[in-house]
């Protein structure tokens, strides 16, 4: 390897790809043809940095085995970064198993990181823990300590792990600052806010006030029965309940949760659950009949008991009932929780991180284009939809994930 490669490599190790693009822009090698492609994907012309890594996989010779799964890896952290979820992962699992077979081990390890971060994304946490746990990071140099623990931290969040979230960013910004690189550093801080940065509000005996993840961890260890609508269950420290397929059972628990301890109306009910604006005898049966099924799906949590005027909730365990809601309730609001990363977005990418229908999830986007919630350009499969960050709105609670205990 020139001499002009090993200095625009060690310019890309230590975050400058202008310094790397000064030294290999005009030449059309297999070698620097990869070292223009990270480069552009530094500097953000992702489109440009897949071509030139193509180009650059292709030059290789089948000899350069390990060369060629530097580039597959390079382009697979690229599908990543743009959100192209269709990216064949089994090419990125042939790409780590030809490193790790040749010893190349850092580039093996940071292979596995970009698997896990896939799984992160769509919601896949415990393939994703057990993929991290077969990785060491001790002798990775520190930038890829850094993104190894970034990942861990996000797993934590994502598990309401609040303590393991924290000491892990502890972690990767003592290897950012080591390896010195402005943009890691940044992305730490960035991970690092979501501990400090409302992600809820709670309700309860009709006040509000905001949550941190850290307090919501706690909630259901503080005795009280959760009705939680970030994630659409009903918990308490021992059980959950999980009503995200149930809509109308899930809103009659909220509103009977809000009201706590007095009851609800059943008009109230009608409206929340059915909504009618008014109420007719089948409207009154119809909720006779969901009031029974509620019953029925929570009757280790809590009792639903008729009053004069309608229906109360009344918890077996606990002590108090606390309802959890998002601190900014916007229409499909796990739609705008992958959005308000301030990635841009397909369609089709959105829908395999739902696990929902592609029109389903065009539908929502089309209601929230109309709202100025969103924006999109290009066209047909070229089309990418994003959004700028919305202060507040819960980007953790609503992404996909288990919850403890689960």
């Amino acid at each position: 390897m020139d001499s002009l490669i090993t200095a625009a490599a060690r310019a890309l190790a230590a975050g400058d790809p202008l310094g790397a693009l000064k030294r290999v822009a005009l030449r059309d090698d297999a070698p620097a043809l990869a070292l223009r492609g990270i480069a552009m994907a530094q500097i953000g012309d992702l489109v440009r940095a897949t071509a030139l890594l193509k180009s650059a996989a292709r030059a290789f010779g089948r000899k350069e085995a390990v060369a060629r799964a530097r580039c597959v890896v390079a382009e697979a952290e690229i599908a990543l970064v743009s959100r192209d979820l269709t990216w064949p992962a089994k090419a990125l699992d042939a790409a780590r198993a030809t490193l790790e077979a040749h010893g190349d081990r850092i580039n093996a390890a940071h292979a596995r990181n970009v698997e896990v971060r896939r799984l992160l994304l769509i919601g896949r946490l415990d393939e994703a823990e057990r993929m991290l746990a077969t990785l060491d990071a001790a002798p990775l140099p520190p930038a890829s300590r850094a993104a190894h623990e970034l990942v861990v931290a996000g797993i934590a969040i994502r598990r309401l792990q609040t303590k393991s979230a924290r000491e892990a960013l502890t972690r990767a910004r003592h290897a950012a600052s080591e390896a010195d690189i402005p943009a890691l550093m940044a992305e730490v801080e960035r991970a690092s806010r979501l501990l400090i940065t409302p992600a809820a509000r709670l309700i309860a005996r009709g006040e509000q006030r905001p949550l941190l993840l850290e307090e919501i961890e706690a909630l259901p260890a503080s005795g009280a029965l959760v009705v939680d609508a970030c994630r659409n269950i009903v918990r308490d420290a021992r059980l959950a309940v999980p009503l995200a397929t149930r809509p109308v059972l899930f809103a009659l628990a909220r509103a009977l949760g809000e009201a706590w301890p007095g009851d609800v109306p059943r008009g109230v009910l009608i409206a929340r659950a059915f909504r009618g604006k008014h109420a007719d005898e089948s409207h009154r049966a119809r909720l006779r009949v969901e009031i029974g099924r509620l019953r029925a799906e929570i009757r280790t949590l809590a009792d639903v008991k008729a009053t004069k005027r309608g229906f109360a909730l009344a918890p077996r365990r606990a002590c108090e009932i606390a309802v959890l809601v998002p601190p900014v309730e916007e229409q499909h609001p796990a739609v705008l929780a992958f959005l308000a990363d301030g990635e841009s977005w397909s369609s089709s990418a959105l829908a395999i991180a739902l696990g929902a229908s592609p029109r389903t999830v065009q539908r929502a986007l089309e209601q929230l284009a109309a709202a100025g919630k969103v924006q999109s350009y290009g066209r047909g499969r070229a089309r990418r939809w994003m959004t700028p960050p919305v202060p507040g709105f819960p980007t953790i609670l609503l992404l996909p994930g288990a919850l403890p205990g689960d």
